[in-house]
C-alpha cells in the first residue's frame, strides 16, 4: 500500500480524525512545551483542566485524561461491572463493533447484550426486554446500559429521551455509561447545558471525546458518580493509560473549554455536514439516509458513483453497508470542501 502524505489528503470525509489539531490547542501545547514540570498529572495544567471540566458541567465530579476512547470506554466500562455482568449498547455502538472486544478484555469477560433501535439509538422496550428475558444464574446479570452521544448515526438523545432512559435504567437498578466521543457535536445541536445530557439524565460516567474537538490526543473519563471512581486511577496504570507527561493531555483542554472554543468547534462541523446534506439530498440519485443532528451525513448512492468519487481521490467509509457512505465532517471542513464534493456527485454521469 502506498503512504499516502497528507498534503495528498485533499478530498477527505472519512473521519473528524483526519483532521489537524485546532490552533488553540497547538498553541497552548507550544506555551506548556517549556521548563520542568511534575509528572503522572502532578501539575498545575492538569488542575486546571479538572477544575474547568468541574466548571462546564457545573459539578463536582472526578476526571481522567487518558490517550485515546478505546481505552476511555473500555476501563470505565470495567469500573463498573463485574465479570458476571452484562452491558447493554445498541448494535451498532462503538463499544461492540470497533473495540476489538476491548470492553470484555479489561472487564474480564463483561458481555455485551445487543439491542435495535432507529437511528443509532437504543429501543426503550428493546433495553427492557433485555434486562427482563432471563432472571436465572446463567444469564450474564445485565447492570449498564452504554449509550453513544452522538450515535454512530450521527443522531443526538434529546434531554427528554435521555430522562426516559433514566428511568428505565434506574427501574431494572442498571448504571448508565455515555460514549461522548462527539459529544461536544450533541451539546452544539441541541443547544443546551452540559449537565442536562450527563449527570441530570442518570449519566454515572462519560468519556469526553477531546481527539474528535480539535485536539492531537487524549480523552477525558469523567464520573459524576464520584464512589465508582474509586480506584479507578490503578486500572488507568495497569492499561498503559496513565500517561507521564501527563500535562500535554491535560493542558490541550484548557483553551477547548474557554471561550467557548469547543462547542464553536463543534457547530462549525455541524454546520457543514447539515450543508452537506441539503446540497446532495438535491441529486435525484442520492438518499440522505438518517437525521442530519451533528457532523455526520449517512448517504445512499449507486456503487458505480461510490467508486468513482474513491477513484477520483475521495476518502469516506463504505462500512454500514453496500450503496450506503459515512460523510464526516470537522472543525476544519470548509464550506469549498463540501461544494468540491457536491460538484463532483453533480458530474457522475453514470458512465464513468
Amino acid at each position: 500500500m502506498r503512504f499516502v502524505k497528507p498534503s495528498e489528503i485533499k478530498n477527505q470525509f472519512a473521519s473528524d480524525n483526519y483532521a489537524p489539531v485546532c490552533s488553540e490547542v497547538w498553541e497552548a501545547l507550544t506555551a506548556v512545551n517549556s521548563g520542568y514540570a511534575n509528572s503522572y498529572g502532578d501539575d498545575p495544567w492538569t488542575g486546571r483542566a479538572c477544575d474547568l471540566l468541574r466548571e462546564f458541567f457545573e459539578t463536582d465530579c472526578q476526571v481522567f485524561f487518558v490517550f485515546n476512547g478505546t481505552a476511555a470506554n473500555s476501563l470505565s466500562l470495567a469500573s463498573l461491572c463485574q465479570s458476571y455482568h452484562s452491558i447493554i449498547a445498541h448494535e451498532l455502538a462503538h463499544v461492540e463493533t470497533d473495540e476489538c472486544g476491548a470492553p470484555e478484555f479489561f472487564s474480564n469477560g463483561t458481555k455485551l447484550l445487543l439491542v435495535p433501535g432507529e437511528h443509532g439509538k437504543v429501543d426503550l422496550d428493546a433495553v427492557a426486554h433485555t434486562v427482563t428475558r432471563r432472571s436465572d444464574i446463567h444469564y450474564p446479570k445485565p447492570r449498564v446500559l452504554s449509550l453513544t452521544q452522538a450515535t454512530e448515526l450521527g443522531t443526538v438523545y434529546t434531554p427528554e429521551e435521555l430522562q426516559a432512559l433514566r428511568e428505565t435504567a434506574r427501574r431494572f437498578d442498571l448504571r448508565i455509561h455515555m460514549d461522548g466521543a462527539r459529544f461536544a457535536n450533541a451539546l452544539a445541536s441541541l443547544r443546551v447545558a452540559p449537565k442536562e445530557l450527563t449527570w441530570q439524565a442518570g449519566v454515572d460516567v462519560l468519556t469526553f471525546g477531546g481527539t474528535k474537538a480539535g485536539m492531537a490526543i487524549g480523552e477525558a473519563v469523567v464520573f459524576f458518580d464520584l464512589k465508582l471512581a474509586q480506584e479507578f486511577a490503578y486500572r488507568c496504570k495497569q492499561a498503559g493509560q496513565l500517561a507521564s507527561k501527563m500535562r500535554y493531555l491535560s493542558a490541550a483542554w484548557i483553551p477547548l473549554l474557554q471561550d467557548g472554543v469547543m462547542l464553536r468547534h463543534a457547530r462549525h462541523a455541524n454546520a457543514m455536514a447539515t450543508l452537506l446534506a441539503e446540497r446532495l439530498s438535491r441529486h435525484p440519485q442520492v438518499e440522505v439516509m438518517h437525521p442530519v443532528e451533528a457532523n455526520a451525513v449517512f448517504v445512499r448512492m449507486p456503487e458505480a458513483m461510490l467508486e468513482s468519487l474513491q477513484a477520483q481521490g475521495w476518502y469516506f467509509y463504505t462500512f454500514i453497508g453496500s450503496g450506503e457512505a459515512r460523510l464526516m465532517c470537522s472543525w476544519a471542513t470548509r464550506e469549498e470542501d463540501v461544494g468540491e464534493l457536491v460538484s463532483a456527485v453533480e458530474s457522475w454521469n453514470g458512465a464513468d
